[in-house]
């Protein structure tokens, strides 16, 4: 018997940050104004710079993060920069020694930052980064849990690399490509540059409350799930954050920082803008015939609305490629939604069970 309901045929659409969000939200103001956030005492953040790690073996990551589309920006015996082809000088750090999450990078507005992050408890002093490529002076602190996290000022940026060609894409009634066929070849996706981080720790509610008061780091979204305590305002407790970084009304990464609430504390993952869906999918498949190991993907975010591609590096960290990332800036709201797997992927394989573990 034919079905009677005619199932709506899918298809994507374009919706207005404040509509996509949903119901669930308040404005950046208001949530500031709620939160007694001061503005004038925040460490200015700029933009994500880049990641550092310690690896026991240098050569094994390398030929990774070379598959993977970075490339060495300058070695020494125990020390490896990696850039893409934007203008950060590297995306990546890499110091020979144990596996170690080393933090991930900002750039700040001024010295004086630097210098006010030296008077919080956990920092340590300013120091210049003579070797690395780019420059400048940098200033490590962690955070609550212990992760780090690094702050630099002064870094000389790089000449930019090629940019990958932007294809024409063929429609049913808009065919603009004619008399010109698609072609490409296999390699690795090329990464433009870091994109966010993200940590899984066991003391959500003070990260939250240090990264968004120590810094000019705000919610995109908060996740929550039901909770009985009394206590619990609306009987929802938050227990992930996507966060940007707020640069008023320029446009920027839906998120450049991620937490999640979790039984133990570690680092979850880093990610890295490629150049489009066509070089993901040929990424991805250059590192699967390279027997690296995925952990998930080719699918597509819904917050952030990213194409993402996750995969374990030759030490035992998660690694994404992303494209088509969605920008906010500060007249997007704050979303609230439901923790879950469907707040997770509007598309692709199914989440593993552990990867919020």
């Amino acid at each position: 018997m034919a079905n009677e309901t005619p199932v709506q045929a899918t298809q994507g659409s374009e919706v207005q940050d404040t509509v996509a969000i949903g119901p669930e939200q308040e404005s950046l103001q208001a949530w500031r104004k709620r939160c007694n956030i001061d503005t004038d005492a925040q460490i200015r953040l700029v933009k994500l710079s880049h990641m550092r790690y310690q690896h026991p073996d240098l050569d094994e990551i390398t030929v990774f993060l070379q598959d993977f589309g970075m490339e060495v920006a300058k070695k020494t015996d125990d020390q490896i920069w990696y850039r893409g082809y934007g203008t950060d000088p590297y995306a990546y750090y890499a110091k020979k020694g144990p596996k170690e999450f080393l933090g991930g990078s900002f750039l700040v507005e001024s010295y004086q930052d630097l210098e006010k992050a030296t008077q919080l408890p956990t920092a340590g002093g300013i120091t210049e980064l003579t070797d690395a490529p780019g420059g400048g002076h940098m200033v490590t602190l962690t955070d609550p849990d212990g992760f780090p996290i690094n702050l630099i000022y002064g870094q000389t940026p790089a000449p930019p690399g090629k940019f990958p060609a932007k294809l024409a894409y063929n429609y049913e009634n808009d065919k603009p490509r004619v008399r010109k066929f698609l072609r490409f070849n296999p390699g690795p996706a090329a990464v433009h540059k870091l994109g966010h981080y993200g940590v899984c720790t066991t003391k959500f509610d003070s990260l939250v409350d240090f990264y968004t008061r120590t810094f000019n780091i705000v919610p995109s979204d908060f996740l929550y799930i039901d909770d009985a305590d009394p206590t619990t305002p609306n009987g929802k407790k938050n227990v992930a954050l996507f966060a940007h970084i707020d640069r008023g009304s320029t446009h920027v990464d839906h998120h450049s920082f991620f937490m999640s609430s979790n039984p133990t504390s570690h680092v979850h993952h880093c990610s890295f803008e490629i150049h489009d869906f066509d070089t993901q999918k040929l990424g991805h498949q250059w590192l699967a015939n390279k027997g690296y190991k995925a952990v998930w993907g080719v699918g597509r975010h819904i917050l952030g609305s990213q194409i993402f591609d996750y995969w374990w590096d030759t030490t035992g960290n998660m690694i994404e490629h992303y494209a088509d990332g969605d920008l906010v800036n500060e007249e997007t709201p704050v979303g609230y939604g439901p923790a879950g797997d469907e707040s997770l992927a509007v598309w692709g394989p199914e989440v593993p069970s552990w990867f919020l573990q």
